[in-house]
Formats: C-alpha cells, sequence, structure tokens
C-alpha cells in the first residue's frame, strides 16, 4: 500500500525542476541557470538517474557556452543509461521517453560545434528512438524538431551560415 502511494505522489524534485523550466521559458535563462545548478548541488552526482537525467537535460539550455551545453547533455544522457540499465526503478519509462529528446539535443550540439559525423550520428539515434513516441503533443514536437535540424544540417552535416539561436525543448 505505501509503495503504491509513493509512486502516486508527485515528485518533488521534478516538480521543482518544473518550475524552473517555466521561468526559463518565461525569458529568465540567467536566474533559471543558477535554480538549476543549485538543483543540481542538492541531487549530487550519484542522485537518482531521472532526476539527474531531466535535469542536466534542461540545465544545458541555460548554458552561454556550446561546449557547456554539450558536457550537460552528456550527464543527460548518462543518466538516462544508468536508469534504462534498471527496468524495474521507478522513472524508467519516463527516461526511456526522453532518449529521442536526448539525442536530438546531442546532435545539435554537435553539429553547432562543427562535428557533423557525431552530429549525424546522434540525429539517426534520435529518429530511431522516436518511433517509440506517441501521437500526442511530445511527441509531434519531438519529430517535429528532428525534421528541422535534419533539414538544417544539410548534406555535409554542418548548418549553413554557423551556429543556430539557442534551443528550447519540444
Amino acid at each position: 500500500m505505501a509503495e503504491r502511494q509513493e509512486q502516486a505522489a508527485p515528485d518533488a524534485v521534478l516538480t521543482r525542476i518544473g518550475q524552473v523550466v517555466i521561468l526559463h521559458h518565461a525569458g529568465d535563462r540567467e536566474e533559471a541557470r543558477h535554480r538549476f545548478l543549485g538543483l543540481w548541488a542538492e541531487i549530487g552526482e550519484h542522485g537518482d538517474p531521472l532526476h539527474r537525467c531531466t535535469l542536466a537535460h534542461y540545465l544545458a539550455d541555460t548554458q552561454d557556452d556550446p561546449e557547456d551545453e554539450l558536457a550537460w547533455d552528456l550527464r543527460a544522457l548518462t543518466a538516462a543509461d544508468e536508469a534504462g540499465r534498471s527496468p524495474a526503478r521507478q522513472g524508467a519509462a519516463a527516461v526511456r521517453a526522453l532518449y529521442p529528446s536526448l539525442h536530438l539535443s546531442l546532435a545539435d550540439d554537435y553539429a553547432r560545434l562543427g562535428r557533423p559525423d557525431a552530429a549525424r550520428t546522434h540525429l539517426d539515434r534520435a529518429r530511431g528512438a522516436a518511433r517509440t513516441l506517441a501521437d500526442d503533443r511530445y511527441g509531434d514536437g519531438v519529430r517535429a524538431a528532428i525534421r528541422r535540424l535534419a533539414a538544417r544540417l544539410g548534406d555535409d552535416g554542418t548548418p549553413p551560415g554557423g551556429p543556430g539561436p539557442p534551443r528550447q525543448r519540444p
């Protein structure tokens, strides 16, 4: 009974991450980065993989330096892989649903850093992972973002005209 109540109870850390995401989407990137970093300090390098994955995934978007953004996106993927190795963990399904977006973010990072082979690899992984997404707002948004990045990459895998604007998650 207590286990069912824990599963039904909202996850306070994910709620706090969501509140900071709203702040970021409202345009306060610097404050969002500051709050995300505070949450990261609370969660720690060895905290719950779902929390680390989600937080690092969004924290990447608040970075000014593309190398820093890549580092946070790689942390998110590492945490997702950790959660995925333990399917019994609460949140494993949620992490699986993030894979298309995680790989899309990495593809975008690598493209902006002039690493077309790595960009193509992660774009292909994003496409493959997106096949499992539902036909809902999230799934449609991720698939549309994959198509936009694929179009932007062109034949050689690098964006025409250099890096694009900072991205936001679908």
